[in-house]
């Protein structure tokens, strides 16, 4: 695996972002260790966590979302998700377009769930994204009611606008048509914290800050 280079942060405004992994340790019951002894960090910057099908993508964006348990060290900014998990929580956005419990809410109101746990969401750049993924004509529909590339964009109009320290996203490009990928590589380049993306195309345009390959 290798990872752009960074220092040490420490919490506080001024501080570079830094997420450092160190001896990370992960295996799902009865199976052999997915991961054994990880490590990297990564700087501000759009980063690209690659790997073979069955590497442990998706497996690593919920270890660092907070969602598995693991053995090693993890810190964003100073924070370690085993000893703040709630101030982990806020620092790290993720947002799974799928998941059938935003079924019922409509964009706003799933900007407004976002927001609960990330409150620095910024609601004029999410309106912003709202029109650049051309979204707008839609906001009156649930998200049952949505195709997977208008859930997605959803999903991405909120997660663009939380300000969150580390933004992870999972192919992030998967059903979304050519003026909403150009908006996202626009946004994505002006975000100012970490991105860790997983995306079988690296479109064109996107900064490429550093990569994590897991193999």
């Amino acid at each position: 695996m290798s990872g752009s280079p960074g220092s040490p942060g420490s919490p506080g405004v001024h501080s570079a972002p830094a997420l450092q992994v160190q001896g990370l340790h992960f295996a799902y019951a009865g199976e052999p260790p997915l991961f054994s002894a990880l490590g990297f960090t990564l700087g501000a910057g759009v980063h690209r966590l690659s790997g073979e099908s069955g590497s442990g993508k998706t497996t690593l964006l919920r270890l660092l979302a907070g969602g598995l348990p693991f053995f090693g060290d993890c810190r964003l900014n100073g924070l370690s998700p085993t000893t703040d998990a709630a101030a982990w929580a806020q620092a790290v956005c993720v947002v799974d377009a799928r998941n059938d419990a935003f079924d019922t809410l409509t964009p706003d109101a799933l900007m407004a769930r976002v927001r609960l746990i990330h409150p620095p969401l910024d609601e004029a750049a999410w309106r912003a994204h709202v029109e650049g993924f051309g979204l707008a004509p839609h906001a009156f529909k649930t998200m049952h009611m949505m195709s997977t590339g208008m859930r997605r964009k959803a999903a991405l109009a909120a997660v663009l606008a939380a300000g969150a320290a580390l933004t992870l996203l999972d192919e992030p490009l998967a059903g979304l048509d050519a003026p909403a990928i150009a908006h996202l590589v626009q946004a994505l380049n002006a975000q100012p914290g970490i991105v860790l993306v997983v995306s079988g195309v690296w479109p064109a345009g996107l900064a490429l800050a550093g990569q994590v390959v897991l193999g």
